[in-house]
Formats: C-alpha cells, sequence, structure tokens
C-alpha cells in the first residue's frame, strides 16, 4: 500500500447482464483526508461504493486495508465493518422510535440484560467528544434530520471505523446544519478517519475536500488534488467534453412569444390548503416558466401541491384559460391538463417495484382507467419512445426502476407525465441530487418545452439554476407569498435580500 493509505482499490471490475458498471477502477484514500467521488449520475460511483461496503461481489481487482498484509475479501456489509469500513447513507437508516444511545449501540447489547446506565454513559461520551447536540436518551425521530446524521455518523466512528462512507448526506439539510456536519467531518478527519464523501454539490467539494476522483462510464478519469482541478475543470472531466456556459442557457434557447391578453392557463384566487400555507394568488401564461423560490420550509412546495390537489384545497377557486375549475385531488388536475413531478422521487415519484415501462405509462394509464389497460405493444411503444427521448440509460424497459442511478430514476418520472401531454407542468426541484449534465439536459428541455407553448412552474433550491430557467419568480417566506420578481428585478442579489426580508443593500 502507499505510505499514508488506509484503503486502496487496484483495478476492480464489475459486470451487471449487458452492462459494465465498473471497469479497472483504482482508488486510493489516505488517512486525515476527505475525498470526494465525483461523477455523472451512472459514472459508477454507487457501484464502487457497493463493492467497497459489501454489498455487491467484485469481479475483478483486489481491496487493502490498513493493517491487512494481503487483499481482502467483502462477503457482506457486516464483513466490511469489521475491516472498519462504514458507511452513513443519504436515507437515514437508523430506528427513530428509539432513543439516540438504542441507536448508537443496535445490535451491540445484550437485550435484556443491557447495562442501561453504562451504555447512556457511553453514548454521552461519544456525543460529546463529536459535540453533537443530542441527548442519549431522546427519541431519534425528535431529532433534526442533520443530528440524524451525525448520530449515524458517531454510530460508524464508535465501531472503530477507519473508512467512513458518507453517500449524499447534505441533500435534506439547510445551510446551518451542512455547517455543524462539516465540522463533525473535519474534527474526524483531523483525527485520522479517512472519509469519502460522495455529493453533487460542488461548492461543499471545494469546501471542504482535500483530493477528487473522478469516475465516468465505469472508468477512471483520474485523481486529483482539490487545489489543482478548478471547478470548470472538474465539470469538464465528468461529463467529457467542454462545458457549455451555463448562463448561455437561457440565451440559447427559443421562446415563445407570451401574450398578456390572452387568458392564464392557470390562475388561482386566495387558494389554501391544509398544509399551513398562507391564502395566495398566482398566474401562469402559456409558453412561460415561471418558478417559486425561498428557503426550505417557506411553503414553496405546499403551493405547488395545492395547485395540484394533493394536499387538502381548504379556499380560494382556480381558473384555466378563463374557465373556472375544480382541483380537489391530483386525478381531477390531470383531467385538467396539469401535470406535477414531486419534490421526493422517493416517497412521491417511482412505484420502485415496477418497471421503467410501467413508470412510464402510469399517469396516463390512470387518467384511462385501470380496467381498460393499454396492450403491451402499446406500452412499449411509449416507454421506448420517452427512454430514446430523455436518453434514459437502463438495460431495457423491463428493468426495475429501482435499480437506475437517481438522475435515471428522475428522468422516467419526468418521462411519465411528459407522455401526459399537460398543458401546465409543475416540476418541483427535478435536478436535486443529480450530476451536473443531467441538470443541463433537464433545464434545456424545459425551456424547449417552454418553447413549444407549454406553461411550466419550476422550483430549484439553487438560484442560479432558477435564473437560468426561469422569468419570473414568486418569493416564500414563512409560508407566505411575499414578493413577485421579473425583468430587471430578476438578480441573485435582489432575491436573497428579498428571501432574508431586508431591503437589496
Amino acid at each position: 500500500m502507499q505510505e499514508g493509505a488506509v484503503l486502496e482499490m487496484r483495478g476492480i471490475c464489475k459486470y451487471f447482464p449487458g452492462v459494465r458498471a465498473l471497469e479497472n477502477v483504482d482508488f486510493t484514500l489516505r488517512e486525515g483526508e476527505i475525498h470526494a467521488l465525483m461523477g455523472e449520475n451512472g459514472a459508477g460511483k454507487s457501484t464502487l461504493i457497493k463493492v467497497l461496503t459489501g454489498v455487491y461481489p467484485k469481479d475483478g481487482g483486489q481491496i487493502y486495508i490498513k493493517g491487512r498484509e494481503k487483499a481482502i475479501t467483502l462477503k457482506s456489509p457486516e464483513d466490511a465493518q469489521k475491516h472498519g469500513i462504514s458507511t452513513v447513507y443519504q436515507e437515514i437508516t437508523l430506528c427513530p422510535n428509539l432513543t439516540v444511545a438504542e441507536n448508537m449501540y443496535i445490535g451491540r447489547t445484550k437485550g435484556a440484560l443491557t447495562n442501561w446506565k453504562k451504555m447512556n454513559a457511553d453514548a454521552q461520551k461519544l456525543l460529546d467528544s463529536l459535540a453533537i447536540p443530542a441527548s442519549p436518551t431522546q427519541q431519534l425521530g425528535s431529532c433534526s434530520i442533520a443530528v440524524q446524521q451525525m448520530v449515524a455518523i458517531a454510530r460508524a466512528v464508535d465501531m472503530e471505523c477507519k473508512v467512513l462512507i458518507l453517500d449524499e448526506p447534505t441533500s435534506s439539510l439547510d445551510e446551518q446544519e451542512v455547517a455543524k456536519l462539516f465540522k463533525l467531518m473535519l474534527d474526524l478527519k483531523a483525527k485520522g478517519v479517512g472519509i469519502v464523501f460522495v455529493t453533487h454539490f460542488l461548492d461543499q467539494v471545494y469546501e471542504v475536500c482535500d483530493r477528487i476522483t473522478v469516475l465516468r462510464d465505469g472508468k477512471l478519469v483520474g485523481e486529483y488534488v482539490i487545489e489543482d482541478l478548478p471547478r470548470v475543470m472538474l465539470v469538464s472531466k465528468m461529463l467529457g467534453k467542454e462545458l457549455d456556459d451555463l448562463s448561455d442557457i437561457k440565451s440559447e434557447s427559443e421562446t415563445y412569444e407570451i401574450d398578456e391578453n390572452e387568458a392564464c392557463v392557470f390562475e388561482a384566487d386566495q387558494l389554501v390548503s391544509n398544509a399551513g400555507i398562507s391564502p395566495f394568488d398566482f398566474t401562469i401564461h402559456k409558453g412561460e416558466v415561471n418558478g417559486f423560490t425561498g428557503l426550505l420550509g417557506s411553503g414553496r412546495s405546499e403551493c405547488v401541491r395545492a395547485i395540484f390537489g394533493a394536499d387538502k384545497v381548504t379556499g380560494g377557486k382556480v381558473m384555466m384559460n378563463g374557465r373556472k375549475v375544480r382541483i380537489n385531488k391530483p386525478l381531477d388536475a390531470m383531467k385538467n391538463g396539469i401535470s406535477y413531478l414531486p419534490e421526493d422521487r422517493k416517497r412521491d415519484g417511482i412505484v420502485g417495484d415496477l418497471s421503467v415501462r410501467d413508470n412510464i405509462i402510469l399517469a396516463l394509464q390512470v387518467m384511462k382507467g385501470f380496467f381498460r389497460p393499454f396492450t403491451r405493444a402499446q406500452a412499449e411503444a411509449f416507454a421506448d419512445e420517452y427512454i430514446k427521448l430523455l436518453d434514459i440509460k437502463t438495460a431495457s424497459s423491463d428493468t426495475p426502476i429501482n435499480s437506475l442511478s437517481g438522475g435515471n430514476q428522475q428522468k422516467v418520472i419526468l418521462a411519465r407525465w411528459l407522455l401526459a401531454n399537460p398543458v401546465y407542468l409543475i416540476l418541483d426541484e427535478p435536478t436535486r441530487g443529480i450530476d451536473i449534465g443531467t441538470k443541463i439536459e433537464i433545464q434545456k428541455l424545459v425551456l424547449k418545452l417552454a418553447a413549444e407553448g407549454k406553461s411550466i412552474t419550476f422550483i430549484s433550491s439553487e438560484i442560479d439554476e432558477m435564473l437560468r430557467t426561469c422569468s419570473r419568480l414568486v418569493v416564500m417566506r414563512d409560508r407566505k407569498v411575499v414578493a413577485e420578481l421579473s425583468g430587471e428585478d430578476l438578480t441573485q442579489k435582489k432575491i436573497m435580500a428579498t428571501i432574508a426580508g431586508g431591503e437589496e443593500q
């Protein structure tokens, strides 16, 4: 092994039927470093992590861990933990109904014979040493997502981990929570733990990481010291091509000539739901891309859920093309030509046990009625058309959607709603947790659809992305609409000042 290395993977190969997921990939992690693993969805990051954690057996190559002279074989996640390799996933895998201490020591206690006093005392020491703001005896579910992530990390550290893998740990955290998590990561780094950091947030990579390894199409592009790899070059290496200037996306696109005198495609008057938002007004014209913006929890998602009937509407009225309509449930919205890609694709979007094909045709089948099913040939034709249109990377339309990367799952849900041929399309965080290449594809597709006359509401946590796609923004704060910005006011500085509740300086 290289001097200072805690982990070395050499020539790792992994094959699935018809797919070469990893081909001769090398990866080296040093003691006391934070190492970013980067690449587009489908680049091989998740597969490499699953090989390293014993979820998948490797088909070639060797894995070396500090303290072992010979290459090791990892047969299961438990086996990986015995070798000091621990993983904390994006979705918390602990038990919210148990206490913090019980979660930290679950599987390592003696049931009824457990010394609860000692367990709580040991947990308190560990929490204190890592500056985690939680009590050993409080229920884990009462903690914020960030603290739950930290508890999962504490559990991994206490199991004498040499290698800590953090798989998209910040995707559900706000700025302050991310800062706390980064402090914990830097503390662990100082103690000599090697950390593999998987994320799609480039700013975060450059804030805490020492090195970057880039994968593309299952192959190693290279390993780089962070100071030697500017962001534009990183993106270029991830995509395998020179990156278009993102700011030109909107200017390159053809636009639909919006007629302000024409009736709005959709209009809400004092709409309110049982989700706790204040009554709001909202309009969108044919061919327009507008959006809701605000901090996490500001009410932006609740507004579009009310528009789609996903939350119970308790007041207000809705008009489409100048005609009053009733939208009490999602099916009402769908029948009126409204489609909605939800914020949480795993909970509200994909149907994990179904194939790519069945997920794509789902909305159209619901509108047609399940007693009038599509023929297999019709379903195949629909699926093949959109797999090709959106460049969905899948072995076939029969592939279970669960086995696709996050970005490709997102494309499948987008295909589902495009197949329904909506007049008004709502996209809530369509690019969250996916690679920059797919982000650009989705942004360009949004503007292309608008140029064809579709109305689109776009929500993103990234203001830059909103500015690249939207011509008008509704600003939310504390579950209220506080402003509507367009034209010269549509700048990052003005948006941030409005979100914060202060005047632009």
